[in-house]
């Protein structure tokens, strides 16, 4: 004889627990659209920084003084470069190794401005096998702002090492301090150097890598094809018991 009263019991903890599963999947797949609107205002956002007429280093400073991001606002500088105190970054390009060139830029009033000026396979690292791209005297440069970052972005990122001038992440005080650089007159943000070639070809600039994924649509659409697959299922699997 089968006891059949249990059999309400476990009907209502189904119904409890495939409605959570789907208002989890619901969620999920919200989140995901609220995601996509997001990273479509940062990419639109990031566009019109980037293709903007550029600005000066001091509308920059006053952007970061007021708290506001100044990531990847094209801006134009001119001063004078000081070679002696490049601060390389280990880096690829296209697949070779090589070092990203950091350099101090003064501008007319003494500011400082550490300049990414581009990409230099590990062979031409010393500055003496480079010669014609170590531009004396006056220079303008356009590129884009960076944002001076504050502590290392991941635990997997190696730690600097100053003292052989080797940097796997921008530590600007470490750099400035490593150049013997006075910090105070170091402006808080980078700048990533455009496009424009230089004598010799090297450093090659324009290395500004812009990369966001927006893979939020799809992400979307699976949680809400995962919550409609839930309702089919369990719609055949009650239709199909037995009364």
């Amino acid at each position: 004889m089968v006891d059949a009263s249990g059999r309400p019991r476990r009907r209502i903890a189904t119904f409890i627990t495939l409605t959570v599963a789907f208002l989890i999947l619901i969620g999920l797949g919200t989140w995901q659209v609220e995601r996509l609107h997001w990273k479509e205002g940062l990419i639109a956002e990031i566009e019109a920084r980037r293709t903007a007429p550029p600005i000066s280093i001091d509308q920059v400073a006053a952007i970061v003084a007021e708290g506001r991001d100044v990531d990847y606002r094209a801006i134009s500088v001119t001063g004078r470069f000081d070679h002696t105190k490049e601060r390389y970054f280990l880096a690829t390009r296209d697949g070779e190794p090589g070092f990203y060139v950091y350099t101090p830029l003064s501008a007319a009033d003494g500011r400082i401005v550490f300049v990414n000026r581009g990409f230099v396979p590990d062979e031409l690292k010393d500055p003496a096998k480079r010669k014609q791209g170590q531009i004396e005297g006056d220079v303008a440069i356009v590129g884009l702002a960076r944002a001076k970052l504050t502590q290392k972005p991941s635990f997997m990122v190696p730690d600097n090492d100053p003292a052989k001038n080797l940097f796997f992440w921008k530590d600007m005080d470490a750099m400035a301090s490593s150049a013997g650089i006075d910090k105070a007159l170091v402006l808080p943000f980078f700048i990533d150097a455009g496009a424009a070639s230089n004598p010799g070809g090297y450093p090659v600039g324009g290395v500004t890598q812009i990369d966001l994924p927006n893979n939020h649509l799809s992400y979307a659409v699976t949680w809400y094809g995962l919550a409609a697959a839930l309702v089919v299922i369990a719609a055949l699997a009650m239709r199909g018991k037995p009364r």
